[in-house]
């Protein structure tokens, strides 16, 4: 039995009655799909390398016609924003039910939009901009979710059978962030990586029994903020990377210190961040978020056996590459990523810099091309770019100028915030209450 406390996302102000959640007791089977010929993986949130760029040659059209790109199925979801994973044919979905109040990982299939199966648990959940906003993480053999109200859940890949649960809230006294639980799980190996950030900053779990493997104090006292942890490796040393309210942090993920708390940068402090660490491989991480954040970009510096941490740039929104909900894309060596409605004459346009320079801007979209808050992603050396209103656009990431190959209004939406996923030459996107399967290959 899991219990979580209604009033601990400061929504249910005075509520003496303690919820009970029971994580997984609920499972609805709908039989299989007609057809599963796909092999493709979107295993988790921005992707196999956690950077928003397909790395499997995917054969994408260089132009649409008038017909193109085809909507080959659409189902209706709750309202959210939570984006899928995609295993061998199979799309998972953490979704929520208003009429009967559950937070639902719902499994379809790539080939028909057909729902397989419904793993789900009884929790009140307010609409707040959408309830579920999370991606989940999928391997062969299991799949891990974060519900809107921090309870984590795992259960089998194929079959939907409940494994273990952990409520953050009750376990960890995490404070859960305004819009609710945007952290995406993540999965490293054998072990489901958490942030808390209440009394344990970041925790690990063995994926398959739900035992706990290491937890780290949270001595530095962050909470947990909208962002996603990132995998980081420095000087041969990997490490998980939180962008939290509070600042950033680096945590040793092997060799003897695993688990502890190897460098932080409380420059970094903003209550409202969603936008994950941006990670270069000379250890420097490039950090945004909306509300007035703007940008910082820090170095992370091995010294001896620790590390060290330094701001090599901090700006206000109007004053160089800055973004408010989506994870800015590092291609080739450059940085391209959307400006957030403060960002003075540059809002809402998709803008290109360099890691060295994140302030001067090669090029913009210009006022004519303006996207909004939705979300982007790379595949076969294109850009994909969903605007708020359900409108596609196809961009060549060319460094040098501004190149949109194809635009298409797909649909007439709402809030189209939710990550984007590629897989077999099909592009997964949704608005507020729907989702879409697009075909965008030759």
């Amino acid at each position: 039995m899991d219990i979580s406390q209604p009033g601990a996302d400061n929504r249910e102000k005075g509520s003496l009655v303690k919820e009970i959640v029971k994580i997984g007791e609920k499972f609805q089977l709908f039989g299989e799909s007609k057809s599963n010929n796909y092999t493709g993986t979107w295993p988790h949130f921005r992707g196999q390398n956690y950077d928003n760029i397909v790395s499997e040659k995917q054969d994408l059209k260089d132009s649409w016609s008038d017909d193109e790109p085809e909507i080959l199925w659409s189902l209706e979801l709750g309202e959210g924003h939570a984006g899928p994973a995609v295993y061998k044919g199979m799309v998972y979905v953490m979704d929520y039910d208003e009429e009967a109040r559950e937070d639902a990982l719902r499994c379809f299939s790539l080939a028909d939009g057909h729902e397989i199966w419904r793993r789900s648990y009884g929790i009140h959940v307010k609409r707040n901009h959408g309830m579920s906003r999370t991606v989940p993480a999928v391997t062969e053999y299991y799949v891990v979710t974060i519900g809107p109200r921090c309870q984590v859940m795992c259960v089998d890949r194929k079959s939907g059978d409940f494994l273990w649960g952990i409520d953050l809230v009750e376990e960890y006294g995490s404070e859960i962030p305004h819009w609710y639980t945007a952290q995406c799980p993540m999965i490293d190996g054998d072990k489901v990586i958490l942030a808390p950030a209440g009394s344990k900053l970041m925790i690990a779990v063995d994926i398959k029994t739900g035992e706990k493997l290491w937890e780290c104090p949270n001595d530095i006292q962050y909470k947990m903020s909208h962002s996603s942890i990132m995998p980081m490796t420095l000087n041969g040393k990997h490490m998980y990377v939180y962008s939290a309210d509070g600042g950033i942090c680096g945590i040793s993920a092997e060799g003897d210190d695993e688990g502890q708390l190897v460098w932080y940068c409380n420059e970094w402090r903003f209550s409202v961040v969603a936008p994950s660490p941006v990670i270069f491989p000379d250890g420097k991480i490039f950090l945004t978020a909306g509300y007035g954040a703007g940008g910082m970009m820090i170095q992370v510096i091995p010294n001896g056996n620790s590390f060290e941490t330094k701001v090599l740039a901090q700006y206000q929104p109007k004053d160089g590459l800055a973004c408010e909900q989506q994870t800015p894309v590092y291609y080739k060596g450059y940085l391209y990523g959307i400006m957030p409605k403060d960002g003075g004459a540059y809002r809402n346009q998709l803008v290109c810099t360099t890691p060295d320079n994140v302030q001067q801007f090669r090029w913009t979209s210009g006022k004519v091309s303006r996207f909004g808050l939705g979300p982007y992603l790379i595949a076969d050396d294109k850009m994909y770019i969903l605007g708020d209103d359900g409108t596609l656009t196809m961009v060549k990431p060319d460094p040098n100028k501004y190149v949109q190959l194809a635009q298409k209004k797909l649909f007439d939406g709402h809030d189209a915030w939710a990550p984007l996923a590629i897989v077999d030459g099909l592009l997964l996107l949704r608005d507020s209450k729907t989702m879409y399967c697009v075909n965008i290959s030759n």
